[in-house]
This record gives C-alpha cells, structure tokens and sequence, in this order.
C-alpha cells in the first residue's frame, strides 16, 4: 500500500462504556475506585467515573494496527499525553494523519499525529506515532 503525507488514517468511534472499563480493569489489574466506583468517583475533581487512560490509547493503537498491519507490532512507536479524562458513556473518536515521510537506512518511516477526541471536540489522548512502511 502507498502512504502519502496528508493521508489520513482509517479511523473510528466507540462509545466507552461502564462494561468496557469494568473488563478493561479486570485485564489490566488497575482497579482504582475512579473508574469503578460511583459513589467514589463522585466525591472526586471529575465528579463521576473515567475510563482508564491506557483504555483510550489501546484505542489509538487498535488504529495503527489497522492501517499498518504489517509493521505496526514490530516497529511502531508512539509519544502521547494524556490531557482530558473520558467519562463513561461518552462515544470518542479516534483518528490519526500521516504528517511526514523519512527516508532511513531501515527503509521509511511514516510520522503521524494521531489522537482521541471526546464528544465535545476536546482530545482525551494526543501524540505521535512513528511507524515503519513496506
């Protein structure tokens, strides 16, 4: 496949539900209280339950694997930050755009600014992946 510089990546939307960041606590072994519980999390800055933030970046990487199925496992490097908490309920966008193209000794390499909005246009995660092209 042909990668362009200002192609933008086959992304998606998934509502994070209460479900998904139950199992997803069951997986990771994180079981802080601001995820699974309510009467917790409501005496917290957030006011209600958040997902786990590694459950919005598995996301992000569900996406890269997608478009780069080939060499994202066995190349692909990511840089994020964390900048806003998702609430459970709330369906985010993940997304993602091919920003540069670099010629290595390795072969090329595609730069992309990747990331996953929340339902009110704010990025939950933000960043930059690097991965190897075929």
């Amino acid at each position: 496949m042909t990668h362009s510089i200002g192609d933008k990546l086959s992304g998606f939307k998934r509502e994070i539900t209460q479900e998904r960041v139950n199992s997803y606590a069951s997986a990771s072994g994180d079981h802080n209280p601001i995820h699974l519980d309510a009467a917790y999390a409501a005496t917290t800055q957030f006011g209600t339950r958040i997902a786990h933030g590694m459950l919005s970046l598995a996301l992000v990487t569900e996406m890269l694997a997608i478009n780069f199925p080939n060499t994202w496992y066995s190349g692909g490097n990511l840089k994020v930050r964390f900048s806003a908490p998702v609430i459970s309920g709330e369906t985010v966008k993940i997304y993602g755009e091919i920003t540069d193209i670099t010629k290595t000794n390795v072969g090329l390499i595609a730069t992309c600014s990747i990331g996953c909005e929340k339902p009110d246009g704010t990025d939950a995660v933000v960043g930059q992946a690097t991965v190897p092209l075929e």
